[in-house]
Formats: structure tokens, sequence, C-alpha cells
């Protein structure tokens, strides 16, 4: 199992390569999820992957944005440049990055990052299809699903095994970008879920949006025995020491093949952590156990970290083993031949070996000369030496000759395996619909359905898939009453392989009641949408930012799908209409998508009939808690979007505009839709425009 360790800075790298990584993950330049760290210029990166490969230590560069149209050039110059140096493979989260690269950089494999949410069978084997030699599971998963992945998988699973968890499902979190403008899916989250909330009427403050660490300490030979291909460590933003320590004690275990000690566990904590570790997830164990802050005023500290830097900044602690074999006989060449683990092979020949006048070198004493590797990256695991009695072999030339042979042999362990770099061209532009956008409507609780809202004619009406299968027929008469209108499910973002049956039953109980239209959130959903029989529609939740995203789309099947609402207006108006694009233009927008359920953390049962739940942050500002599919939770903004006295986002090339609804009783349902038809009616009290103005960095 690789032991994966994270690299935010140069300082960082060599902390994690001398602390035992097989592998380091590292940003280059603006388009990674870690924009804040240091990240490496060009020359740095050069350096770096030298330095790696030199040591046997694989290299990953992080390319797991979404990407705007004006940066796809440069991730294709990114591209190339991993190509000609060497890089080992690049993560990504964005369908056309994944696209661009595999078209630019074609010998370059492709890492499925975790901010694809990749959850199930069917998502991984949706980013095989699309290449993905590896996939990053979400960091969600139980013991048990990672244990069933792994065992039906075609690519390797990748699984983190310490450093902070975030509340919500990774790729799927929208929190710092509308509240700040500092989008998680573009690098810069601002990590708004560590701040403390309170529920309406209690007094005292908490923090149930801030998660403890994980720690899988204790289960790395379960993970091994399971499959798992890569144990990753979370860390970019953190300190070089703090990536020594972590790293060094999870390489030593699994070097021993042990799990950590007390005190190895102990430095773990002191090295940073939020009031302990979890591994809540892993056990499949949720609950308020998971949740911890970081203390204002804790110190790093900093004896541990004095040690970590004493021992990754002096001397070489990575060392190869080599094999020599000296051959030195009368009247021909002394030769020296050394070969490295991975089969590289380097020789250099020398003078002839004179008739020893006094006294004849021994083969004990090449073996001695040969061993002494200090200053380089080697250690001589074996030597062997064929010698002629009676000669004498001047050790000056033996020292030639093995630095000779090193010197080579670090060349061929750190030149570049420079791969196929092709040109990039950006995609010719298709314009979309020149007219208004049809208005599409999503309903939260069959409640909101009224007659006054249907005979409006919503060009779509979308349900949730288990508040449509609890209302199967009042729904059969809608679809019956409404021909016109085009009936859909809303996917679940996330549903377990576990889930899979019961989702499976409800989803072909509502295509035989005549919903024909589906809007999937993950790309490993549209395998079972096409197998049922449903139109496939992308919801927001696939990143739809940049053309080639677009296009992409439209290979793989949907008919149609969501811009992203990090986007401005400007730029969906730009986007290349390669299917029909559709944009929330009305409602609460989802914030975040957990499998933690909060409301059952607020107490001791569960409260999803209770009266309607909201979190209340420190300005005042209530956000509302629903229940999800499968007993997950959703947070939602706390202000409603509001563009029905707007016109510009009518003239951005749209087929569909929808309105989400979420807690609006049936009568402002439809009061609302009639607003945007008409372009009269007023807004809800505070509204928000979103980021369609502003944007997001």
């Amino acid at each position: 199992m690789e032991l994966l360790a994270p690299a935010g800075s140069p300082e960082a790298l060599v902390a994690a390569v001398q602390g035992g990584a097989d592998a380091v993950y590292l940003g280059f330049g603006p388009l990674n999820a870690r924009r804040n760290a240091k990240n490496f210029t060009e020359e740095q990166l050069e350096e770096a992957v030298a330095y790696c490969h030199l040591r046997g230590v694989r290299v990953y560069l992080t390319l797991n944005t979404l990407l705007q149209n004006r940066e796809l050039a440069l991730a294709a110059e990114t591209g190339a440049l991993a190509a000609r140096l060497g890089i080992d493979a690049i993560l990504v989260q964005d369908l056309g990055v994944a696209k661009l690269l595999r078209e630019t950089c074609p010998d370059v494999p492709l890492h499925a990052s975790t901010q694809m949410t990749v959850h199930d069978l069917a998502g991984i084997q949706a980013c095989a299809d699309l290449g993905m030699t590896r996939v990053v599971l979400s960091r969600e998963m139980s013991g048990e699903a990672i244990q069933y992945l792994c065992e039906k998988s075609p690519v390797e699973l990748e699984v983190f095994g310490h450093g902070a968890l975030c509340m919500c499902y990774s790729g799927q979190c929208f929190l710092s970008a509308v509240l700040g403008g500092r989008s998680g899916n573009r690098g810069l989250c601002a990590q708004p879920c560590r701040l403390a909330f309170r529920w309406p009427g209690d007094k005292k403050a908490s923090h149930p949006l801030s998660l403890k660490d994980l720690s899988l300490a204790g289960q790395l030979e379960r993970l091994k025995e399971m499959g798992v291909a890569c144990l990753k460590l979370e860390g970019r933003m953190k300190r070089p020491e703090y990536v020594a320590v972590v790293t060094k004690i999870y390489a030593t275990a699994l070097k021993e093949g042990r799990e950590p000690t007390g005190d190895e566990l102990a430095q773990l904590e002191a090295a940073f952590s939020r009031q302990g570790f979890t591994q809540g997830y892993y056990r499949d164990q949720k609950g308020p156990a998971m949740f911890g802050t970081r203390p204002e005023g804790t110190k790093d500290p900093e004896e541990l970290f004095a040690q970590a830097r004493a021992f990754y900044g002096r001397g070489e602690h990575r060392l190869t083993p080599v094999t020599f074999t000296a051959l030195a006989k009368a009247g021909g060449p002394l030769m020296l031949t050394v070969e490295d683990d991975a089969g590289h092979r380097c020789f250099a020949q020398g003078e002839a070996p004179q008739a020893a006048r006094n006294r004849e070198t021994t083969a004990e004493q090449l073996i001695a000369q040969l061993g002494k590797t200090g200053g380089t990256v080697y250690t001589a695991a074996s030597v062997q030496v064929d010698l002629d009695p009676g000669l004498a072999v001047p050790l000056s030339a033996v020292n030639a000759l093995r630095r000779d042979v090193l010197g080579q042999l670090d060349a061929l362990r750190s030149q570049p395996g420079a791969g196929r770099t092709l040109p990039f061209a950006a995609p010719k532009k298709k314009r979309g619909p020149s007219g208004s956008p049809e208005l599409t409507v999503s309903l939260h609780r069959w409640a909101q359905v009224s007659k006054e809202l249907l005979e409006q004619g919503p060009a779509i009406v979308w349900l949730p898939c288990e508040e449509a299968y609890q209302n199967q027929a009042e729904l059969a008469d809608a679809v019956n009453a409404y021909p016109d209108i085009a009936f859909g499910v809303v996917f679940p973002r996330v549903a377990w392989d576990r889930e899979r049956d019961e989702l499976r039953k409800q989803l072909a109980a509502l295509r035989e009641l005549g919903v024909t239209q589906a809007l999937l959130g993950h790309i490993g959903q549209l395998g079972l949408a096409r197998e049922l029989g449903f139109v496939p529609r992308g919801d927001f939740g696939l990143g739809l930012v940049n053309d080639l995203t677009a296009q992409e789309l439209a290979r793989l099947g949907f008919v149609s799908a969501t811009a992203s609402f990090e986007c401005r207006l400007s730029q969906v108006r730009d986007l290349s209409k390669e299917l029909d694009t559709s944009l929330i233009v009305y409602g609460r927008l989802p914030l975040m998508l957990t499998e933690n359920c909060i409301l059952k953390n607020q107490g001791k049962g569960c409260h999803c009939q209770d009266t309607p739940q909201s979190l209340r942050d420190r300005k005042g500002e209530e956000f509302p808690v629903e229940r999800a599919w499968g007993c997950r939770n959703e947070l939602f903004n706390a202000k409603t979007l509001w563009l029905a006295d707007k016109d510009d986002w009518k003239k951005a090339g749209l087929r569909y505009a929808r309105l989400a609804f979420l807690r609006e009783d049936a009568k402002t349902c439809a009061r609302i839709l009639r607003a945007y038809r008409t372009g009269e009616g007023d807004g809800p009290e505070g509204f928000t425009r979103g980021l369609y103005y502003r944007g997001v960095e």
C-alpha cells in the first residue's frame, strides 16, 4: 500500500520524502485545490520531480479544481509541463479538464480527485470509462464500503488516512463560495464551517459543522488486506514539520507491518488535532463524538517540530540499495557495474591494474571501498568482486569509478520519462437559444404542488426521489392531468452501494407512473437512469463551468445540464451550448451535503419530522437544514436567490431556468412562478443575487 504525503512547499516535500513517503502530491500555479499553499514555481517543480525520482518517490500533480474557459489554455500548458517532467499522475476534478488532458498529454495517468465525490461502484466505473487509473474515494466511506469497492473496482483506490475532515462531501460544498466568494471548488475555501453556529432558541453557540481530524491509525493492516492501493495523508497547508512527523510515523508503521504505538499516537495528536481524532466514518458510527475544534491559542509543539526539522534537514534518510560488481583481471581494464532496485544498470571502466610490487590489493579492500557511498542516496546492499591475485588496484581509481557509475545512475533515476504532448485548440462555440428560457420548477415537498402552479405550465416539474415515491397516487394523477408538463425525479447526489436496491426500487416505480426526466448530480448515476428509461439531465453537482465540460456531458449522453451557480451570468452567457443549458434563478442555494445528520446530532433522537430546523450564524442569519436522501442532511443558504426583476439571465442562451423551492407553501410557489413569467411581483425579504454578478475567486 503506497503512502502518499502532502507537499505544500519545497521544504514540505523534503520532509515528506525523508520521512518515508512512497509518493507526494503537490500543486503548481493557481490551478489546484490548495491555492493558498506555497505551491511550486516551474523551476522548483522540475527540481522537485528530479529530487523525488532520484529517491524512488512518485510525484502527483494536483489540477483538481473547476476551471473557467480562460484557464483551459493554462491547464494544457500545465499538462504539457507534467508530461515533459515525467510527472507520475495528475489529479483532476473537472470533467472538461480530464478531457483536455487525455487529448493533450495522453501518456500522463489521471487520478479522480476526492473532489469528484466518488462514493460507489458506478462512480468508480464511470471514472474508469473516462480513462482514470485511480479514484480517490470520498472521506465518508465506511470500512465495509471500502472493502466492497476494493473487491469490485476496475482501477486503483486511494483512501484518506490522516488529516482534516470536511463536513460536506468534497466537491459538493458551496458554503465558502456563497458566503464569501472564495470557492472550495477553485482552491480557496475559507472554512466557514469551522465557525460557531447555534440552533434558534439556544443561548450557547456550538460547532455543529466542525469535525475532528481523521486518523486511521490502528486500521493500516486491514486496509492493506482489503487491497487499498494508496493511503493518503492530508496537509498541504500544514508546516513541513507536521508533514515530517506524520509521514514518518505512518511510513515506519507500514514498513514494519504494525500499527502506530501509543507514543506515536501522542505525537500525531501533538502535531495537530481538533480535540483528538475520529474514525467515525470508517467505523460507520456517525454522531456528536466525531466533532471537535482547535482551541484558540493552541501552540505548535516546538520541541517535537525541532526534532522533525533536525531529522529531515540533516543527512539522507532515503537510501536506495544497489549492487556493485567489480572486475579486475590481469591485462584487462578495471570494470565496475552498478544496478538498483528498479533495474537500472550503469557501467564504467578504467585503466588496467598493474602487478603488485609490494602489497597486492585484496577483494575485501575493494568491497570496503565500494561500500563507501556516503553523500549519495545509495547504500551498498551487495558488492561482488572478481579479482585476480597479485594485482595492485589504486583505491583512487575505485573511488572514481564508483562516482562515475553512481552519477550515471543519478541521471537515469531522475531524468524525466517524457510523454507525448499534443496541441490544445479551444473548442468552437455553439450558441444557445436567443429567446427567454422555459421555466422549470423543483419542489422539495409534494404539498407545494397546486393546481394554480401546474396550470401555469412549467416545462418540467422536479421532485426529490423519496418525496415523489411517497406520493405516487397524487403524482400519477398530476402526470395524467397535465400531459404537456414533463415530470422529473431528482436523483440523490450521494447514494451508497448498500442503498442502491432501495433507490432502484423507488426510481423504477416512478418511471412506471410516467415520470420521464432524471436530474443527475453525479456521472455515476447516468447508467442507472438510462437503464430505467429516463431522459438524463445534469444538475449543478456536475460542475459545469467551461466549454469542454459541456462537450463531455453531451458526449456522455446528457440531454441538458445545469451551469454551476458559482459562475457569473456573463460566464454562463459565454458557455458554449453543446447541450441544452439550464440555470437556477430562484431559491435558497444548496451549500452543503453531509453524511453526518446535523439534525440528529442536535439532540438524542431524529428531528426530521419536527418543526423546520435552521442553524444561526454569528450574524443572526438562519440557514435551513433539511433531510436528504438516505438520512443525510443538506444545508441551504440563509437568503433566497431572486432574479425575477432582472432580464440578463434571459439573454444567456439558456434553454431552461429553474425555480428551486424549499420551504415555500403552495400559494407562494405559484406566486413566484407567476412573477418570473411576468417580471412583476415583490421578491422575498433580504434576498440575494447569488454569485451571478460578483462571481468567485
